[in-house]
């Protein structure tokens, strides 16, 4: 139990995406901050390490919800996921959240000042992002690509590079991104509508929530399963 005990946040839900629902419903982040040992979480946050260990178990034995066992894929099949789900999904979602975020500032602006914080927030997000999935498409996956596809040309390091030096920038990236959007969470009172919200109003705020769900996933799928992973393989070759 001990060691269960200091399992990451992050390893339980590389095991089985189930688990995050656990965690969301203790507002414990699985994603950026995942690195951190279970019992350590349920130290700062006052929680019994064996509550939370008791409903990860109920909630990994329904079997009517098994998920996409992710940890199996190789690592050219997961970039490609994440690039072509996730990226795509920043770049369909972002320009219409943006307008409907003008359009509240424009009508609700007055009364709820906060709406303007949250679209400052939001646009510097999508920047971020931007040149953050710039970088992994350009540098990044392609060489985890050429690690699966091209083991050999790896065989002889160039210089002193190695694939954790592109990944611990992005990981700093996605921090950065992670505590962005807790602010907009707390702007936004949990992406509650107010009582003189419009559908506008609901519909923007859920789509904001939606987003960060997805980012969420996003984070997760490359901080617990795809980063870690590319590492060891990296290691493996030049053994």
């Amino acid at each position: 139990m001990e060691m269960i005990q200091t399992s990451t946040i992050g390893s339980f839900v590389a095991k089985d995406y189930r688990a995050a629902s656990v965690f969301q419903k203790y507002g414990i982040d699985f994603c950026c901050r995942g690195g951190r040992p279970l019992n350590e979480v349920c130290e700062k946050n006052n929680l019994s390490p064996e509550t939370i260990l008791s409903e990860l178990a109920e909630v990994m034995r329904d079997s009517s919800n098994t998920g996409i066992d992710f940890q199996s894929w190789d690592l050219d099949l997961l970039a490609d996921y994440v690039e072509r789900k996730h990226h795509r999904y920043i770049h369909r979602s972002a320009p219409p959240i943006t307008q409907f975020l003008d359009k509240l500032c424009e009508v609700h602006g007055q009364n709820h000042p906060e709406l303007f914080e949250i679209r400052k927030e939001f646009s510097l997000s999508i920047e971020a992002l931007n040149n953050h999935m710039q970088k992994e498409e350009g540098v990044l996956f392609p060489i985890i690509r050429n690690m699966v596809q091209k083991p050999e040309s790896f065989k002889e390091p160039s210089g002193n590079f190695t694939v954790k030096s592109p990944i611990s920038v992005m990981m700093e990236e996605h921090d950065a991104e992670g505590e962005r959007f807790r602010k907009i969470s707390e702007l936004s009172n949990g992406y509650t509508t107010p009582a003189d919200g419009c559908t506008t109003y609901r519909v923007a705020f859920s789509m904001l929530k939606e987003f960060e769900e997805d980012l969420h996933h996003h984070i997760h799928l490359e901080n617990n399963i795809l980063f870690p992973k590319a590492i060891e393989m990296e290691k493996a070759i030049y053994q």
